[in-house]
């Protein structure tokens, strides 16, 4: 999906990846932060993450995101959160981003490790920008159970993108990394980020039936839906990994 399509599809979202607001608060009690925490948050998408634990435990950090959109939606929840001084986000492409070698307490990859060409390559890059004993928090999908052929050709992924959860563990610690935690998504969750995105594209093409992108973006709300209720549902989890460099 290009970026616009993202932007359009995620404009009513909060937070971009199948997370509740329970349960992002849950991983922040989880780890525990302290405040002046210092958090790079990669593909930070509307910055929530940032702007909520700035509120909540007083971490400071930097969002980094290709979206102008999106970035331009995460200082204003800076600013609604009274954090704008805690928090800045910077436009620029999370794997080619640069920044002081081993100066953050945490680094965040919450469901875009396309950037380091998967799981492995995203820690990989992470790992650069981390202090000794910080801690890694990476989203990823996982296989609830292995997928038929025609899952991954509806889903559009290839079976090796993702593995199992015991298998998602080992990659990270293939990678130098030891699993501490993690804080699942539910198949209602999925349900509630995925469904949300079929409405608003939908009021889209109502509201804009001479854009250009039409055509393409019907194709591909119809293909969501489908490859969602027919095997999304029942192959594919959603997790948020808490690790540390071993």
């Amino acid at each position: 999906m290009s970026l616009r399509f993202h932007e359009i599809a995620e404009s009513r979202h909060r937070i971009l990846n199948p997370i509740t607001d329970d349960k992002l608060d849950l991983l922040g009690e989880i780890c525990r932060f302290a405040p002046g925490t210092r958090i790079l948050d990669l593909a930070c998408g509307k910055g929530e993450l940032l702007s909520r634990w700035a509120a909540s435990y007083g971490v400071q950090g930097v969002g980094v995101d290709i979206s102008q959109v999106f970035l331009d939606a995460a200082r204003t929840r800076a600013d609604e959160l009274g954090v704008a001084g805690q928090v800045k986000f910077v436009e620029a492409d999370a794997a080619a981003y640069e920044d002081t070698a081993k100066s953050y307490d945490v680094v965040s990859c919450i469901g875009a490790t396309w950037i380091g060409g998967g799981l492995e390559g995203t820690l990989s890059l992470m790992r650069r920008w981390l202090r000794p004993n910080g801690i890694v928090l990476v989203g990823e999908c996982y296989w609830t159970s292995p997928p038929p052929a025609e899952a991954c050709t509806s889903l559009g992924v290839e079976k090796d993108a993702f593995t199992s959860l015991i298998g998602t563990a080992d990659r990270a610690e293939h990678a130098g990394f030891e699993l501490l935690e993690m804080v699942l998504a539910s198949p209602d969750s999925w349900d509630r980020y995925v469904a949300g995105q079929w409405w608003t594209i939908s009021d889209w093409l109502r509201e804009n039936p001479d854009d250009p992108d039409v055509p393409a973006m019907r194709d591909f709300l119809a293909q969501a839906r489908r490859s969602h209720l027919e095997y999304g549902r029942d192959y594919l989890g959603w997790g948020v990994f808490v690790l540390r460099a071993m």
